[in-house]
């Protein structure tokens, strides 16, 4: 399972690369795996301010719909638009090509309460 140690981890499966005042989101590659084929990704919120844990987006896979929650509050400030033509992007290359949003980080200490790559990688295998 790949886990890049300088990301954080949810434990609704999301990832979060904190760049500054700015961070990047998307899905791990645990979720995407469990998820199966990705054929669309929407996000609406672009432009919006988003509490931490409040959904921002939706992905479809072949079998299901499931939702993509804030990891730390900030303002969405731009969607990954390759994913609109190839959103597979998430299942071959979910922590760089595969990226969903880009947010204006509003508290960076939110991050601290959320997983390391060790922790996360305990929770996936319990």
């Amino acid at each position: 399972m790949n886990l890049p140690e300088n990301l954080k981890y949810t434990k609704n499966h999301e990832w979060l690369r904190i760049e500054g005042d700015e961070a990047y989101v998307g899905i791990t590659d645990f979720a995407q795996g469990e998820l199966g084929d990705i054929v669309f990704v929407e996000v609406e919120t672009v432009g919006e301010e988003i509490e931490q844990e409040t959904m921002f987006g939706t992905i479809e896979a072949v079998k299901t719909v499931s939702d993509i929650f804030m990891p730390v509050s900030g303002e969405v400030l731009e969607f990954n638009t390759k994913l609109e033509d190839t959103p597979e992007l998430i299942n071959s290359d979910p922590y760089g090509e595969g990226w969903i949003i880009k947010i204006s980080v509003k508290d960076a200490s939110e991050a601290d309460n959320i997983l390391s790559s060790t922790d996360y990688g305990k929770l996936i295998e319990a």
